[in-house]
């Protein structure tokens, strides 16, 4: 393998998650010590916002909902529809059962969904409006039946199409408040809001590494920080195509990594110099040069095989497969969050409306889990029931491996089974 471009130094970035490991931990001790007060200390530090209450009533709610020109709300409206109906189909795959192992012996599987949830939309820089739809209905979809919203300020006022996407998607709390406070609130409680009791959202550096420290107190969805977009491509890929999809992604924030991994050099080359000629008139350039100087990269591999076994090392959110025969990828590579085959597949549309989420594992988490789905909103539980007759059964072989393993407490409760129940069946 050769580096065409190389990204930032490791070291550099370990210096960087150092420094927000600190930071979130000391705003999570000071809203876990202080509560409201200190989330409103930090809500007015870092958005300048500061209102009467961070949750919006139900006056509020509509009135923003009503400001939107009818064809954002019918477009929330189409995007949620995809997304719900992906969803259901997600649910309904998702199957309790009861199986007799023996006879007299019943075991069952059931999905319960989870009491509450908090799912945090991010904002500052953009308004995510698409991740309202991601979180809150899918939890919705799953049966959650206290889904609590949450996203910070944008420009000084409350995000009007987040908030609409918010309730639209069935939302049962609104809250406009944001980062690491924002989910330290969600997650520990204040006066003025219960905890949930899993947490779910994408976000910043910030956001994720709370997620982090907070996970265990609450259940989190998986560790969604910020954007990463893989692009394997061949000598059949266009330029232009590639390095504007590259740079869709890295606009998401300056620590969004964007990687091209290509069997041609020629085309490697010429990514390379189409990035540059597209970066000069992309409104969004600041951010995205930055993300692309810091954290692109372009890898030249020898073939398709290679190219595999690579993008698999990565494990990125987002794989884009611009090859001659795309799905030679579908059945190939392990580690992605999601898999965007072919030209007319842009990741972009997984963003905003095709039907799936877009919550997806960053920073090779998805070397051990997938994105976001119903299924992260249910518990899978399970459920044991005996006759007298199979207890007896069952009774004498639990006896013997108790025995095996020194658990004198747990043979005394089969071998009592056995002596009562032994006579019921003579």
């Amino acid at each position: 393998m050769e580096i065409l471009k190389p990204g930032r130094a490791p070291g550099a970035r370990e210096q960087h998650d150092q420094q927000v490991r600190e930071t979130v931990a000391a705003i999570i001790a000071a809203v876990r010590e202080r509560g409201d007060a200190a989330v409103r200390e930090f809500s007015e530090r870092f958005d300048h916002w500061n209102p009467s209450k961070f949750r919006l009533d139900a006056e509020q709610i509509e009135a923003l909902v009503a400001s939107l020109p009818p064809q954002v709300r019918e477009d929330i409206a189409y995007a949620q529809a995809q997304i719900r109906r992906f969803a259901e189909a997600q649910r309904a795959s998702i199957q309790d059962f009861e199986v007799e192992m023996q006879p007299g012996v019943l075991l069952g599987q059931r999905q319960i969904p989870i009491a509450s949830a908090g799912c945090y939309v991010p904002g500052g820089r953009y308004a995510m409006v698409a991740s309202a739809h991601m979180s809150v209905l899918t939890a919705k979809v799953a049966g959650v039946p206290r889904v609590v919203a949450m996203t910070p300020p944008l420009h000084g006022a409350a995000p009007a199409a987040t908030i609409a996407a918010m309730a639209m998607a069935g939302a049962d709390e609104i809250y406009v408040l944001g980062g690491v406070h924002g989910v330290a609130a969600m997650a520990l409680g204040t006066e003025t809001m219960p905890p949930v009791d899993f947490f779910a959202g994408p976000g910043n550096a910030y956001v994720a590494e709370a997620k982090r420290q907070l996970f265990g107190e609450v259940g989190i969805d998986l560790f969604a920080g910020p954007t990463e977009i893989l692009i394997v491509a061949d000598e059949t890929a266009d330029a232009e195509l590639v390095a504007c999809d590259l740079l869709a992604q890295a606009e998401h924030g300056p620590e969004s990594p964007a990687v091209l991994i290509t069997t041609s050099a020629s085309l490697g080359r010429a990514v390379i110099d189409e990035v540059d000629r597209q970066l000069v008139s992309l409104p969004t350039a600041e951010i995205a040069g930055r993300a692309w100087r810091d954290y692109g990269e372009v890898r030249l591999v020898a073939d398709l095989e290679e190219a595999a076994h690579e993008a698999d090392l990565i494990a990125s959110e987002h794989v884009e497969i611009l090859t001659s025969e795309p799905r030679y990828f579908l059945e190939r590579l392990h580690n992605y969050g999601a898999l965007f085959l072919g030209a007319g597949t842009t990741v972009a549309y997984g963003d905003k409306v095709i039907g799936t989420n877009h919550i997806l594992p960053t920073r090779g988490a998805a070397r051990y889990t997938g994105g976001l789905s119903v299924g992260k909103f249910l518990k899978t539980v399970t459920y044991q029931e005996c006759t007298p007759e199979a207890s007896a059964q069952l009774g004498i072989v639990a006896s013997r491996l108790c025995e095996l393993e020194g658990f004198a407490g747990h043979k005394a409760t089969a071998d009592l089974r056995v002596r009562r129940y032994s006579r019921l069946s003579e």
